[in-house]
């Protein structure tokens, strides 16, 4: 293990290690329910291979209600903040993008507290907040600046919910398949209810379908190789790993104040720069059209043959529809 720096705000209750790691392996058998003492790093385990993941391992704590909790974080590159969200899986989805964009960008990328590397919460902390209360401890303790918010999925409600109370750090936003305001429609809602019910939750807690699934080529895994893909799926490999991703799906169904926030945000964004990425056979909610009506000024690109997971469909595709359009706002 190398050396680590720590930084500490006790304004925001949380402190920063940076440095690369070396990580134990997860142990599903654990308790979900976290130690109070909690103060290692977290550490690169075996199976995750500077090959699969060649970026550093960072540290975040951040408090929970009975001790604090570490988040997992990259942080790779310089230049323009690019920060990377979503919730309900982990950050191995933005892999290949980052690797396209670090040459030019500083890109961040984290797992929610409950997926991949970070710690494990109890069934209470496993809500919409605690991703928010995650983005907003990373802006505020990396001291991010012009920041432009790449989401996807339920990282698009969450960072821009985060982002309500710090709009002066918020430069633009470019929604990957995702979404930023309140579920309406019987389509969209009945998603919501049916992954996020306990049927399903339980179902995929006791034999990882939904992760298995994902990770074949209808969702991320369309140009993993054989061990890209194992190391996916292992960050999904405990029960309590995926119980997580349901009950953010659960809550999505009705955490008002989410909602709220990111409407205050959406209200606020005005003529800032925004960007839509969607897979052409993705957007089955006709997400971007909403988007172009909250937003008139938004770009809009497609990937095509791209479904849920545009950014694992096409990484290169991806990353230059984001430089270029990044590059244009910017001049």
């Amino acid at each position: 293990m190398c050396d680590m720096t720590a930084r500490c705000h006790t304004s925001s209750g949380a402190c920063v290690l940076i440095g690369m790691t070396t990580i134990p392996p997860l142990n599903p058998s654990a308790s979900t329910k976290p130690t109070a003492s909690v103060t290692s790093p977290i550490e690169r385990p075996s199976w995750l291979s500077t090959v699969v993941w060649p970026f550093p391992i960072n540290t975040l704590f951040v408090d929970g209600p009975d001790g604090l909790r570490r988040v997992a974080y990259t942080e790779v590159g310089s230049g323009p903040v690019l920060l990377f969200s979503h919730a309900g899986q982990w950050s191995f989805l933005w892999r290949d993008v980052i690797a396209e964009l670090s040459g030019g960008f500083r890109c961040i990328a984290f797992d929610s507290l409950g997926s991949g590397l970070s710690d494990r919460v109890p069934a209470e902390e496993q809500r919409l907040d605690t991703v928010r209360d995650v983005i907003g401890a990373l802006i505020d303790d990396l001291d991010l600046r012009d920041v432009t918010l790449v989401m996807h999925d339920l990282g698009g409600v969450t960072a821009l919910a985060a982002a309500s109370t710090r709009m002066d750090r918020i430069a633009a936003i470019a929604a990957v398949n995702t979404f930023g305001w309140r579920p309406s429609g019987l389509m969209f809602r009945s998603m919501l209810w049916m992954i996020g019910g306990a049927p399903m939750r339980e179902l995929d807690a006791f034999t990882g379908f939904l992760p298995k699934s994902t990770g074949t080529r209808f969702g991320v895994g369309r140009h993993l190789d054989r061990s890209s893909r194992r190391a996916f799926l292992r960050g999904m490999r405990d029960r309590p790993t995926r119980r997580t991703m349901h009950r953010l799906f659960q809550d999505a169904r009705r955490n008002n104040t989410i909602y709220d926030q990111a409407a205050a945000t959406m209200r606020r964004i005005g003529t800032r720069p925004a960007l839509t990425v969607f897979g052409s056979l993705g957007d089955y909610l006709r997400f971007q059209k909403r988007w172009r009506q909250l937003v008139p000024n938004i770009e809009q690109r497609r990937v095509p043959r791209g479904i849920h997971f545009p950014m694992c469909d096409n990484p290169t595709l991806v990353a230059r529809h984001l430089r270029e359009w990044h590059k244009s706002i910017t001049g």
